[in-house]
């Protein structure tokens, strides 16, 4: 398993090659009302330099995770250390006015400038559309001259090697994945151990040759917690209804005496059609806990059972209340 989880896949047709693990840094921006609790600069240094010293060669980011601050941290930490290791690859994100809401062209360079600024960076190897669902109007994306056409254009310039749909709304993805040729999509929620709603997406893209960035294979981190831990899914406090399919989780791994976090991280690795599972962490301890759990054999009768639950096939943030920070 430890080969598999080294072996490089490719992202769309681009020359990137990227782990089948990718380390998400949202957290390490210091989001308390998405996530529940602070991540300080110490902290999140510590976290990143884990990272970087490890074998796992993809990073995620965004430009408005904690308003700035993960891209701001993470570029602290590569100036620190002379720069992007070797062969490293970072994704980050353009992001909508967070206090207008607009989206358009501008906006969409103005954002990538920040993230590049933040980094310390020339380019990034992959720069998502991130999010526009909460965009003000979503013609000021898709239109002519909007801010998909200055996506593109900012991979024809060379500033991005690569460029993908990062957004959860499955019904929005779907109005504009097709339309584009996109090299790759992020979609995180809609496809772990409790929640299927991502299937057929995720088959359409694979077939058509979209790399898959599967993130948030924890359910937002009650599946790498526990459910006594971190009673939340999708970024939001369960109630005991929500709570009771990861119970059931739990009582299998229980059984077989292995972690529910290693269970939720391989559903996705293990998927043939994910290039990349996008897992956060905030803490170096973490870092090689994931790298563990991505290792650790699994019974194939553990598997078994799993795939005999009932799975939600519902929007699991339909009912989310957004708070960026």
């Amino acid at each position: 398993m430890t080969q598999q989880i080294l072996e490089k896949k490719r992202i769309g047709k681009t020359d990137l090659m990227v782990s089948p693990l990718c380390f998400g840094t949202s957290g390490l921006g210091n989001m308390p009302d998405t996530y529940g609790y602070e991540v300080d600069e110490k902290r999140a240094r510590e976290t990143l330099n884990a990272i970087f010293d490890g074998p796992i060669n993809f990073l995620d980011t965004s430009n408005n995770y904690g308003f700035g601050r993960s891209e701001a941290r993470i570029g602290d930490a590569l100036r620190e250390r002379g720069g992007l290791p070797d062969g490293f690859v970072i994704s980050t994100k353009v992001d909508r006015d967070m206090k207008s809401g607009t989206f358009d062209a501008s906006r969409t360079r103005r954002s990538l400038e920040e993230s590049l600024t933040r980094l310390g960076l020339e380019k990034v190897q992959i720069l998502h559309l991130h999010d526009p669902e909460h965009a003000r109007d979503l013609k000021e994306i898709t239109c002519q001259g909007g801010a998909l056409d200055e996506l593109f254009k900012i991979k024809e310039e060379g500033l991005a090697e690569a460029v993908g749909l990062a957004m959860g709304r499955l019904d929005v993805m779907e109005s504009i994945l097709w339309d584009w040729p996109f090299d790759a999509l992020m979609n995180h929620n809609r496809w772990n151990v409790i929640n299927k709603s991502a299937d057929w997406v995720f088959t359409k893209a694979h077939e058509r040759g979209i790399a898959i960035l599967n993130a948030a294979p924890y359910a937002s981190g009650v599946l790498a917690k526990g459910s006594s831990v971190m009673p939340r899914i999708a970024y939001q406090d369960a109630t005991a209804e929500s709570l009771e399919p990861v119970k059931a989780i739990e009582a299998i791994c229980t059984k077989y005496q292995v972690s529910p976090g290693a269970l939720a991280l391989q559903f996705s690795t293990r998927d043939p059609r994910i290039t990349s599972t996008v897992a956060g962490v905030t803490k170096p301890s973490r870092v090689q806990q994931t790298i563990d759990w991505a290792n650790v054999e699994l019974p194939d009768s553990l598997w078994t059972e799993i795939e005999n639950l009932n799975f939600s096939m519902e929007d699991p943030e339909a009912n989310r209340e957004y708070k960026p920070g």
